[in-house]
């Protein structure tokens, strides 16, 4: 349950962190950090990135190439973070699509969007 409300906490923040990233990507020599071209990828980039970046805050002093580890791996992050809040902001519209199915009977449009929400939502929590 706590990664359930991180998640959905780290999706309210990665808007403000589109906002940095838009800013940083104007220079087109700047690190861009690893892909997460799907959601399976953003949570393991996310997980990952997340144990190093404990790892590294965990020094008492951070030296100047930690600061240079500790940059680019907010850009692998930024990207996890992105990719995950437009998974959960699609996995709300198939949950809707659940909800309006169960009040028409719509078996099919049950079924279908449920098996789309559950799909990305087990990938989120297991």
């Amino acid at each position: 349950m706590k990664r359930i409300v991180f998640l959905m906490l780290a999706g309210l923040m990665s808007s403000t962190a589109t906002l940095a990233q838009e800013d940083d990507h104007a220079r087109d020599d700047h690190f861009k950090g690893k892909p997460s071209e799907t959601l399976e990828e953003a949570v393991e980039n996310f997980s990952e990135g997340n144990q190093q970046l404990a790892e590294l805050l965990a020094a008492d002093e951070l030296s100047n190439e930690q600061m240079g580890e500790l940059h680019m791996l907010t850009y692998t992050l930024e990207n996890a973070l992105r990719k995950i809040d437009e998974e959960v902001d699609a996995m709300a519209v198939s949950l809707e699509e659940v909800h309006l199915g169960s009040e028409t009977l719509d078996q099919e449009r049950v079924a279908t969007n449920g098996s789309d929400y559950l799909e990305a939502a087990r990938t989120l929590v297991e």
